[in-house]
């Protein structure tokens, strides 16, 4: 048995790795142990220290159950204070001496970092996502080489290690795996083929990261696309098109390791180039997604404890038990409370360090009927989510009445170019007349584009939400490449674009948490009313974007406003290609002139200052 760690970088990210899923289903399949991580590095190492000390100290006595005092074993190990070490009470053992030097032994372990010279897993595998997140995955990569027994036991895979492959290989050491796991052989030499296996969800239970879309079947029904955008790393990770996955063998049996799922996110790439639309959308609805589906949550405790009974994955459903346990006292009222309490206080259930399977297992007879009879068994809306989106320019009649017929919500429709506004536009009227009242897309900008296609492109979405009486919300993406010289910089401006007309619309965004919804006056305001006003917020001081209503009231906006209008032809020209580096640390330059001063002078309000202007208006 190896022991096997899955490794995916701390940074923000809306879903788990898919593919370190299907490893995780992988190495069990093999009789592996495997732990998956995110979190802070050294952590990783902590914890494992921690574990290996606890298995010595249980070997030297037994009749002490030392994984109760994970929490204080931990903290003595990471900070060296005597203080845990009087909390552990190693007096009340006959192995006194042996228990100390145990405990000495692993703290000057890790504090020594002698871990560096006796890894302990057997194989590491890092999964990478966005080039932008560069910094933090490198970092990652490095870090897995200390941990790792043997460094041809390092596998790193994913979008970055495949996009970037050779300059992951020069930052770190380790050639990257590119591409899909899609044929056998790869890991080991054997028949099973990792990108056909199903998810293993369990290991999300492992972590504290919380993904924000975390009730869902995840999965294909087609790989790659038959398009080859020059903005899109598709063709690169997934260079051959295959229009059919098979979706129901891999639900079913998720549904009966991990429980029902309430949604159904679908992460192809481009479904309607496929032939067998119409199969896959039957096997969506075979598999429960038909249109008005509703979802009651199962039996989350039982379906731990009995992956507890059958060995799945212990350390991830001991801690899902836990916090289900934490959670449920307080939904409780009265003498029920105080009886679910009790039950849980006498058998060492209260703390998630004095979890143990054994306890769990031993408890749950007498929490099972309250459990079940008091938790939340509210019915809610099933949806299903393209959620890459989809070809505006291969919608039809037959393909949009197929969508129609599961819970799509929202619809998500590209919407990259105002070149195919036609498609988009038809699309969305199509998506309307056959029932489909709530669309999302994502707006690329900072690509080719001029700025006014994006304002013009979101004008369109509002429009049409006034006439069709629908939702479109409005996903303003910024173009970051992902080749060539800048494809490791998240500052890459486009050639129409400038940096001051990025942060213009971060600003906006930001007061809008990232979206534009239905609603003209919203629109306008945000945006303006036309291309003059548009322009005008492109050039509006960045704090006076954000804090809109204040500097509005306060008339600073409008004094701004006639300050840079007082320019002449030749002064704003040369105004305008400064603000644009958006940099206003050094206005020196035009000391000259008091115009020119004047106007610079609201750029160097910053967010930070807006306080104080709000005081110093209450005062006056």
């Amino acid at each position: 048995m190896r022991n096997v760690l899955l490794l995916e970088p701390n940074y923000k990210n809306k879903y788990p790795p898919l593919g370190l899923m299907k490893i995780a289903t992988y190495h069990r399949r093999l009789g592996d142990n495997v732990v998956f991580f995110k979190g802070e590095l050294q952590d990783i190492i902590l914890q494992q220290v921690t574990h290996q000390c606890l298995a010595k100290l249980m070997d030297i006595d037994s009749s002490i159950n030392w994984y109760f005092d994970r929490s204080t074993i931990n903290n003595f190990i990471k900070t060296r204070k005597k203080q845990f070490l009087d909390d552990l009470h190693i007096e009340r053992s006959k192995y006194e001496f042996l228990i100390l030097h145990c405990l000495q032994e692993y703290k000057d372990f890790y504090a020594k970092k002698l871990y560096d010279r006796e890894p302990y897993w057997d194989r590491v595998c890092v999964s990478t996502l966005f080039t932008f997140y560069w910094d933090i995955t490198i970092e990652t990569i490095l870090f897995a080489k200390r941990i790792v027994k043997n460094i041809n036991e390092l596998w790193v895979g994913g979008v970055m290690a495949t996009v970037l492959n050779k300059e992951v290989e020069q930052a770190t050491g380790i050639k990257p795996w590119s591409g899909l796991l899609n044929y056998s052989g790869i890991l080991d030499s054997n028949d099973l083929i990792i990108d056909e296996l199903p998810l293993d969800y369990s290991i999300l239970e492992e972590i504290d990261y919380k993904y924000p879309e975390n009730n869902a079947y995840y999965g294909y029904t087609t790989r790659g696309c038959i398009r080859k955008c020059d903005f899109c790393a598709v063709p690169v990770l997934e260079p051959k098109f295959c229009k059919y996955v098979s979706l129901k063998d891999k639900i079913k049996e998720a549904r009966h390791t991990f429980g029902e799922k309430r949604n159904l996110l679908l992460l192809d790439n481009n479904i309607l180039a496929s032939t067998k639309f119409d199969k896959i959308i039957d096997e969506i609805k075979e598999c429960g997604f038909i249109k008005n589906a509703s979802y009651v949550e199962p039996n989350q405790l039982d379906i731990a404890i009995r992956n507890l009974r059958n060995g799945t994955n212990e350390i991830a459903y001991i801690k899902k038990a836990s916090s289900l346990l934490q959670g449920f006292v307080g939904r409780l009222k009265g003498i029920q409370q105080q009886k679910f309490y009790d039950i849980l206080y006498d058998n060492g259930l209260l703390k998630p360090e004095t979890v143990t399977k054994e306890r769990l297992l031993k408890a749950y007879p007498l929490l099972k009927e309250l459990y079940e009879k008091y938790r939340n068994k509210t019915p809610k809306q099933r949806y299903v989510d393209f959620n890459q989106g989809i070809d505006a320019r291969l919608i039809d009649e037959e393909k949009i009445k197929l969508i129609s017929e599961i819970p799509i919500n929202p619809l998500r429709i590209a919407f990259d170019s105002l070149k195919n506004r036609k498609e988009y536009e038809r699309a969305i009227r199509l998506g309307s007349k056959n029932g489909i009242k709530r669309f999302s897309n994502y707006l690329l900008y900072n690509y080719d584009e001029e700025p006014l296609d994006l304002y013009y492109r979101l004008k369109i979405n509002v429009e049409l939400c006034e006439e069709l009486d629908i939702s479109i919300y409005s996903f303003p993406m910024k173009y970051h490449p992902i080749l060539g010289e800048e494809k490791l910089s998240r500052d890459f401006i486009g050639k129409h674009w400038n940096r001051k007309f990025i942060r213009a619309v971060q600003a906006v965004l930001n007061s809008t948490k990232g979206k534009i919804g239905r609603g003209t006056s919203f629109f306008n305001k945000a945006f303006g009313n036309d291309e003059q006003e548009f322009y005008k917020i492109l050039y509006m001081p960045e704090t006076y974007i954000i804090y809109r209503f204040f500097f509005e009231e306060e008339g600073l906006t409008d004094e701004w406003w006639q300050d840079f209008n007082s320019l002449t032809s030749t002064q704003l020209e040369r105004v305008k290609r400064y603000i644009e580096q958006n940099d206003f640390s050094d206005n020196s330059s035009f000391s000259q002139s008091k115009k020119i001063q004047k106007v610079l002078k609201h750029y160097t309000i910053r967010r930070d200052n807006v306080q104080d202007f709000k005081k110093s208006s209450k005062m006056n």
